[in-house]
């Protein structure tokens, strides 16, 4: 198999040798009934056409791979933003249906955030105020190994667990959830304020963004400073580095109709 790091999209440059899973079968492409459903490939299977670095107008050179039908994020010490950094889409988001299939290796983190606003700076997760390296700031579908990772431990009840909205509203104890080494699917629905998650075909998150039970979580998080946090009409929608090695595939959007 040949691995690829594609700075420029669209472009290939020379071949290595894979070190990720093969995607799922069918992964990667849009059926004709997807298609009259209004689906398409957030990411091609191939390239980084589409995305971006969060802190720039170029794709990472290093760090991100492509291979195998799989996008992966090199492990770098498990420190957040301190390999490639965070990617993020070209375009925006409000209102849309996404679905992805994610691994993770033993004690990964990572996650995929929704509404991220590329003007804000990051904030520390200790003191939460604003620090130059971190994670973009958005609503935060979180990707970690509960088992070995510290920070399932951390945040409150369980906020910072897999599936859940990062330490705002935990996922539900019972969630159906696979081990490292075996495809997870996500998705994820944003209709009007509402946000839902669902892992593995069951639902973690169904939150109003504009409720007070929203508001409640977030000053009681570490976002409590950022005025407005959550409530954005639209943002970009972002891969995470925190310096572990996780895959992803099969990312597929269709934009939905603003809720009356």
């Amino acid at each position: 198999m040949t691995c690829t790091s594609a700075a420029v999209p669209g472009v290939e440059p020379a071949a290595a040798e894979c070190q990720a899973p093969v995607a799922p079968a069918g992964s990667n492409v849009v059926s004709s009934t997807e298609k009259r459903h209004g689906w398409s490939l957030l990411w091609d299977g191939r390239t980084s056409a589409g995305w971006r670095s969060a802190h720039s107008e170029s794709f990472p050179a290093t760090g991100w791979t492509m291979c195998n039908g799989v996008l992966a994020i090199n492990g770098k010490g498990g420190g957040e933003s301190r390999g490639p950094g965070d990617i993020i889409t070209t375009k925006r988001y409000g209102q849309f249906e996404l679905q992805f299939a994610f691994q993770i290796t033993p004690g990964a983190n990572s996650g995929l955030k929704t509404f991220v606003q590329t003007n804000i700076s990051p904030i520390d997760k200790v003191t939460g105020k604003p620090t130059p390296i971190g994670s973009g700031i958005g609503l935060e579908f979180q990707v970690l190994d509960d088992e070995l990772h510290p920070d399932a431990k951390l945040g409150r009840d369980g906020n910072r667990t897999v599936g859940s909205l990062y330490d705002l509203i935990p996922a539900p104890k019972d969630k159906a959830v696979l081990p490292p080494g075996q495809w997870n699917r996500g998705r994820i629905v944003s209709s009007g304020r509402r946000l839902t998650f669902y892992l593995n075909g069951r639902k973690t998150i169904d939150v109003d963004r504009g409720s007070p039970a929203f508001a409640e979580a977030v000053a009681r998080s570490k976002f409590k400073n950022i005025t407005g946090f959550g409530e954005w009409a639209d943002g970009h929608l972002l891969l995470q580095d925190h310096g572990d090695r996780v895959f992803f595939t099969d990312l597929k959007v269709r934009e939905l109709k603003a809720a009356r």
